[in-house]
């Protein structure tokens, strides 16, 4: 069985199943239907995909050779339980959950049917046009090795990097996207706070931290972790440090700007091996 040949289905109508199944369309993979618990938002994605709004689960089911489960990961298992009173055997499921493995299809051996997590690395924000940026993110996989090769050669007709990962990684996996991505968020908005303390407004803040922002990440990911370190820690600046660590009044954020800065700190040694950081270190202390 080739990705050709498939016919794949969703259940959920949401911004992660629209855009898979468009990205899956536009790549000529058959999307064959959509399942929602609101049927017009099925027959939207119906039509975003040239494909059929199904009115019920086994509907959807008959007619999909892989069944994509787009929905929250709290509602994954219970779509599961709904997808084992039909016929399944042959059929792949796969769930796109971050944090769950494939584990959360338990006992699926017992329907015939093999289950996958396949998750892309991807901050999928926009139910309509998300679908144009999705060939940047990489993807994981993980489930039953019987139909890996189906699974991993969807991913290559959409063309996208991906790795095959474990099911015990899968956590640890997760928490590491959500560093990279969602908790930078909270760093940025204790800035944000930091210069209200100091009087700015809430507009003029923004329009001094976006530049410096949008600049650090664009030299980070183009020059890597060690390139792109400046500033005190970069220099071993330990006045500035501790004047920085006498004005941050919020406990939380002291212990976030020392943890940072030690993580900063390890950076440094490997960037300047032979600077001495042993009295930055206690500082931060």
């Amino acid at each position: 069985m080739n990705s050709e040949n498939l016919s794949i289905g969703f259940i959920g109508a949401g911004r992660v199943g629209c855009t898979l199944g468009r990205a899956f369309f536009a790549k000529n993979l058959h999307i064959s239907g959509y399942f929602s618990n609101t049927y017009n938002h099925a027959c939207t994605a119906a039509d975003f995909t040239n494909s059929k709004p199904c009115k019920s689960m086994e509907e959807l089911a008959a007619i999909s050779d892989v069944i994509f489960i787009t929905v929250p990961d709290s509602c994954i298992y219970d779509v599961y339980l709904q997808l084992k009173e039909y016929k399944l055997k042959d059929k792949i499921l796969c769930h796109c959950s971050g944090a769950l493995s494939a584990e959360v299809f338990k006992n699926i051996e017992l329907t015939g049917a093999y289950g996958y997590s396949v998750h892309p690395a991807f901050a999928v924000n926009d139910r309509e046009n998300s679908y144009k940026e999705i060939s940047q993110a990489f993807f994981t996989v993980e489930g039953s090795e019987e139909k890996m090769p189906v699974v991993k050669g969807i991913l290559e007709t959409l063309g996208n990097p991906y790795q095959i990962i474990r099911a015990h990684n899968k956590q640890k996996y997760h928490s590491s996207l959500v560093m990279a991505s969602n908790l930078v968020i909270g760093i940025y908005r204790i800035a944000l706070s930091q210069l209200g303390e100091c009087g700015f407004s809430d507009s003029t803040a923004e329009k001094v931290l976006q530049p410096l922002f949008l600049n650090n990440a664009q030299n980070l990911c183009q020059n890597g972790c060690l390139n792109a370190l400046t500033g005190p820690v970069d220099r071993n600046d330990i006045s500035t440090v501790e004047k920085h660590l006498s004005v941050i009044e919020n406990e939380d954020a002291l212990k976030l700007y020392k943890i940072l800065s030690k993580e900063l700190i390890d950076i440094a040694e490997n960037k300047y091996p032979n600077r001495d950081y042993s009295e930055l270190k206690n500082v931060l202390r």
